[in-house]
């Protein structure tokens, strides 16, 4: 199974290697926040406690 993208195949595998890849970054950064967020409320719960 070939796909025949044409002229303008370059630009086309080229966007959604780039929306692949800004997807990506997005999902790294919700994990990363998700992280900061439960420490952070984590810190706060401790000092609640004191």
């Amino acid at each position: 199974m070939t796909f025949d993208l044409g002229s303008h195949g370059g630009f086309i595998l080229a966007s959604y290697a780039f929306t692949a890849l800004v997807m990506a970054a997005l999902v790294l950064n919700a994990i990363r926040d998700r992280r900061a967020q439960r420490r952070a409320l984590a810190q706060l719960q401790a000092e609640d406690r004191r």
